[in-house]
């Protein structure tokens, strides 16, 4: 017999709220099986969490979230999605470049105005000094 979560069981072995596990699954990214009330989540869920999780981590939406576990596919070593992965991990190192370089560029344009800030008011203060 397989292995099956409750949703308490996979919020507490992933150190996540029930309530985060619910709304996975009312974005259709998750697809227990419902007893009654109770939801069985099954060893796919639980992986597909962990990476709806680690995804969360690095910056994916949920968007690409669903497109990787839309790939998931453990009879052919996951290929695809691991393919998948890696482009998806290219594209978001390179925005993170490209952030990086934003705010290089913002914190020059913060110094240029704080000097210019510093001098109007050096200035300000010289000439007040100099009509007293």
């Amino acid at each position: 017999m397989s292995t099956t979560y409750s949703i308490s069981d996979l919020a507490r072995e992933l150190d996540i709220t029930t309530r985060a596990i619910r709304f996975y699954e009312e974005q259709g990214l998750l697809s227990p099986e419902r007893r009654g009330q109770e939801r069985i989540y099954s060893p796919r869920d639980k992986v597909s969490l962990k990476l709806i999780l680690r995804g969360k981590r690095i910056g994916f939406s949920l968007a690409e979230c669903r497109e990787l576990i839309e790939l998931y596919d453990p009879s052919s070593g996951n290929q695809k999605q691991l393919h998948s992965m890696l482009m998806k991990i290219a594209e978001r190192r390179e925005q993170l470049e490209q952030q990086l370089l934003d705010i290089e560029q913002m914190k020059l344009e913060l110094d240029t105005a704080e000097e210019r800030c510093t001098q109007v008011l050096e200035q300000t203060i010289q000439s007040q000094i100099g009509h007293s």
